[in-house]
């Protein structure tokens, strides 16, 4: 066997590993962009084509169809190949980023990012789960520190292009530059990547009602717990009505799982310790991130009374912390598992949590920067190592299925740490006459949601102590070995 070839789970790929990673990192590239290009274009974005009321919905709806479509996209990869599902979300993306650089209207513009979330729901998931087929367990660590890296460079150029789109050019440019970027990512990836014998293996029957059951469920909750308290009330017909419907969905949704034959979503794989802790950490984690993304801002400008730019680059602090020691989070693994390097990374975002209890008005913005970078540090070393066990612990045929699993788990606990930080925040402050809210009364409220984001950090340590032992990681490296050994 060459060594451009390696063999994962009896299916062959031929691997120029280097141009196909980086094809990975451009796809997750403008996934990443999309998600902060747009902020500051948002006013423009009004200007031209009004119903500023509307403009949430630009963020909520791709999120929310970025989240409900991951586990399905993870699933059905493990039953026709990862190249397929990555060109259909790449496809996809292009499509809804045409169809919004020519958006005539708001509705129209919030359709298309409906297209460009449910290929977002693809290229992500796919990313990660090609990086880990193609990478041994040894050069795992470094290449999600590479995808992770690219989320912090998007949340710095992100905000910075929509500005200069949206003042110099068009914000109409923040979607066609995406044209050009997602041609070249899709040809490097058809050229450089071939997956074999997926002819050879038996179609399963798909879980189509699991599929339709599972996207209903999640996308009524998530939508609940997105607009609850904003569009509409917590205690409203409209709230309770949704969150009940998502919710019988979801059971019905188990109870088909249980009979169906290619399940789409494996219930008795969620049972195995290393996955069920795995996808807690990474629902917990989606929570912390999406809580300091939201009020670290807000204390920064309107605690503080720094700029929008200095907040960001505080924030920002963040996301350069996290692919850091991601990239080098394997050195740890390998020398003292997963479980030890997961406890040491929550460890530290314990840490940082528990210093973000010390600010107050009159604190330092280089502090909160300080304290950003901690706790990003200590991401790294969390999500990778929980990530990369649980898809170790399965074969090819499953991993797509995890990775899924736990993405989506992430967008789950981002969904309901924007619920539930926004109801603290709400609870506590009055707004002022310029729409937000001011004073010690909002650092009063900011603070408590810093104590939630320490205890939810309290209970990460708690999930990753959780996670099985050395013993369960060394034979899972043997099976690894002898898979290898015996495709070569």
């Amino acid at each position: 066997m060459s060594e451009n070839t390696i063999s994962r789970g009896g299916v062959g790929l031929r691997s120029e590993r280097g141009p196909i990673l980086l094809s990975l990192m451009l796809a997750t590239s403008l996934v990443a962009l999309d998600s902060t290009i747009i902020a500051t274009a948002s006013t423009s974005i009004a200007k031209d084509l009004g119903h500023f009321e509307q403009l949430p919905w630009l963020f909520s709806i791709y999120v929310l169809a970025q989240a409900v479509s991951v586990p399905i996209y993870g699933r059905l990869a493990d039953f026709f190949g990862r190249k397929r599902l990555m060109m259909i979300g790449i496809g996809l993306f292009l499509l809804g980023s045409i169809l919004a650089g020519f958006a005539w209207s708001m509705p129209v513009l919030i359709a298309a990012r409906v297209v460009q979330g449910l290929g977002a729901g693809a290229v992500l998931p796919m990313s990660m789960t090609i990086a880990s087929d193609i990478y041994t367990l040894q050069e795992r660590a470094k290449t999600q520190g590479y995808l992770a890296s690219v989320w912090g460079i998007s949340a710095v150029v992100g905000p910075t292009l929509g500005g200069v789109f949206s003042e110099f050019v068009s914000w109409r440019w923040i979607f066609f530059i995406n044209i050009p970027l997602s041609l070249l990512a899709a040809w490097m990836l058809w050229r450089k990547f071939s997956e074999k014998n997926h002819g050879e293996r038996t179609r399963p029957r798909i879980d189509y009602a699991g599929a339709v059951l599972l996207t209903a469920g999640t996308a009524l909750v998530i939508l609940g717990l997105l607009e609850g308290g904003t569009a509409w009330t917590w205690n409203s017909v409209t709230s309770i009505g949704i969150f009940a419907v998502g919710a019988a969905a979801l059971v019905a949704f188990v109870f088909v799982e249980r009979k169906a034959e290619h399940p789409i979503l494996p219930l008795s794989v969620l049972k195995r310790r290393v996955i069920w802790a795995s996808t807690a950490a990474a629902l917990l984690i989606g929570a912390i991130v999406l809580g300091l993304s939201t009020y670290v801002p807000i204390y920064a400008q309107n605690v503080l009374g720094v700029s929008a730019l200095i907040a960001g680059f505080a924030l920002a602090a963040l996301t350069v912390g996290w692919p850091l020691t991601a990239s080098i989070a394997g050195r740890f693994y390998l020398r003292i598992g997963f479980r030890w390097t997961a406890v040491i990374g929550s460890g530290v975002v314990v840490a940082g949590a528990v210093l973000l209890l010390t600010l107050g008005v009159g604190s330092n913005i280089w502090l909160v920067g300080v304290i950003c970078f901690v706790i990003g540090a200590g991401m790294g070393l969390t999500a990778v190592p929980t990530l990369i066990a649980a898809q170790t612990s399965v074969d090819w045929q499953e991993r797509g299925m995890v990775t899924g699993t736990n993405m989506f788990a992430r967008s789950i606990g981002s969904a309901v740490g924007v619920a539930v930080f926004g109801a603290v925040v709400n609870a506590n402050t009055t707004v002022g006459a310029d729409g937000t809210p001011h004073g010690p009364q909002l650092a009063d409220a900011v603070h408590l949601v810093f104590a939630a984001i320490a205890v939810v950090a309290a209970v990460l340590f708690v999930a990753v102590v959780l996670m099985p032992g050395r013993r369960a990681e060394e034979r899972v490296a043997e099976v690894e070995t002898t898979d290898a050994h015996a495709s070569a």
